[in-house]
């Protein structure tokens, strides 16, 4: 873990694409950021004419020391701030972002002392933060293990899906759990991860994995469940949920 300390920043939006029918990316340049660590977050404050504040947090997609910044925003349709994200946010806006956030669940090469593989275990929105270390972990040329299980809806759902089938391609291992629709031709039907696929596709305890879950709260809790009946040591499971982390 880097120590960068956290403050309020203004962020210019830079560019914006669709990331899936919901979800939007965002990237932001923002001259006074640190930096951040891969896994970390950022509040985001958005400030209405009357002076209305809301503010919401959001995993970064991004990590490293420049002044890039990039949000995947899902949106929820009864939320405050995301649906502005996703439907309003122009190219040369600017908003505050207050960051970076997270000293727990974030991954840095000088983590693995002793070196010990990772498991990433996404579901859906979920992979943000876990792109971002899969992302750090190819730039570094880490030879850590990496794996990444990835549980989404339906192909159209998938986050990031160039890059992480580029980083596929080198050393992260990438399983799709496809919960909704699965891909013409498929080897699995669609279904929920179930702890049978999870021992399956995931490293075995007998490696000391550490392991990041991250998604929301009932998928997290049922998978770190599994994990810890699997023989996985707690305090090497690391989990965000949609709403906090524990």
């Amino acid at each position: 873990m880097t120590r960068r300390p956290a403050s309020w920043h203004t962020a210019t939006v830079t560019s914006t694409r669709p990331e899936t029918g919901t979800a939007r990316r965002i990237e932001f340049d923002v001259p006074t950021w640190p930096g951040n660590d891969a896994g970390a977050h950022v509040d985001v404050r958005l400030t209405a004419p009357d002076g209305y504040q809301a503010t919401r947090s959001y995993s970064l997609a991004s990590s490293g020391d420049d002044h890039r910044v990039v949000l995947a925003v899902d949106e929820l349709p009864d939320g405050e701030v995301s649906p502005f994200l996703v439907r309003d946010l122009q190219v040369g806006d600017r908003l505050e972002l207050h960051g970076p956030l997270g000293r727990f669940f974030v991954w840095t090469p000088t983590d693995q002392l002793p070196p010990r593989p990772v498991q990433l275990i996404a579901g859906g929105s979920g992979v943000v933060p876990l792109f971002a270390m899969a992302d750090a972990h190819a730039r570094a040329g880490d030879d850590t293990g990496f794996r990444l299980l990835y549980s989404v809806r339906t192909p159209d759902d998938v986050f990031f899906r160039p890059e992480l089938t580029a980083l596929a391609i080198g050393a992260l291992r990438l399983d799709y759990i496809y919960t909704r629709r699965a891909p013409r031709d498929w080897p699995a039907p669609a279904g929920r991860l179930t702890r049978e696929v999870l021992t399956a596709r995931a490293w075995d305890a007998a490696s000391e994995p550490l392991i990041y879950v991250c998604g929301p709260t009932a998928f997290v809790e049922t998978v770190a469940d599994w994990l810890q009946a699997a023989g996985h040591a707690a305090e090497r499971i690391r989990t965000e949920r949609f709403g906090g982390t524990r």
